[in-house]
């Protein structure tokens, strides 16, 4: 098992840990990203809460591939995190995906939802989404 380099590096003013770094393809399907000052701001929530959200994975950040760390824009309904994300974000890492593979999950098109699962939790139908993860796992 090796060790990430990058996480070795000392802390710096949003350091959260290790942030899944993703690629171009993957940073494309998202759309619109918001810098974690952003999400702080939208949230009206200290950074460092900010900070725990991510670590407790309430709410996923990753590393663009132009190296800054960013929130789907689509992960926030106005003043708060989209209802029913988080417990999406459990189910996935419960079933073994990865940052960077979570999200792509939750911006591509599945046709029986129709749409994308966080399009389907945006319209509150979270639980059609917690369903379509919990069947990743067999």
């Amino acid at each position: 098992m090796g060790v990430d380099i990058a996480c070795l590096e000392p802390a710096g003013v949003w350091h959260i840990g290790c942030v899944a770094q993703i690629d171009v393809a993957t940073d494309a399907l998202v759309g619109e990203w918001l810098s974690l000052p952003e999400v702080a701001e939208r949230l009206g929530i200290s950074a460092s809460r900010v900070k725990q959200l991510i670590r407790d994975h309430k709410l996923l950040a990753v590393t663009r591939p132009d190296g800054e760390r960013g929130v789907p824009a689509t992960f926030l309904n106005g003043a708060q995190v989209v209802k029913g994300l988080c417990g999406t974000l459990t189910v996935l890492y419960d079933c073994g995906f990865d940052d960077g593979e979570a999200l792509r999950w939750l911006f591509t098109a599945d046709e029986t939802l129709p749409g994308t699962p966080i399009e389907a939790l945006c319209a509150h139908r979270g639980t059609e989404v917690n369903r379509r993860a919990q069947a990743l796992a067999f």
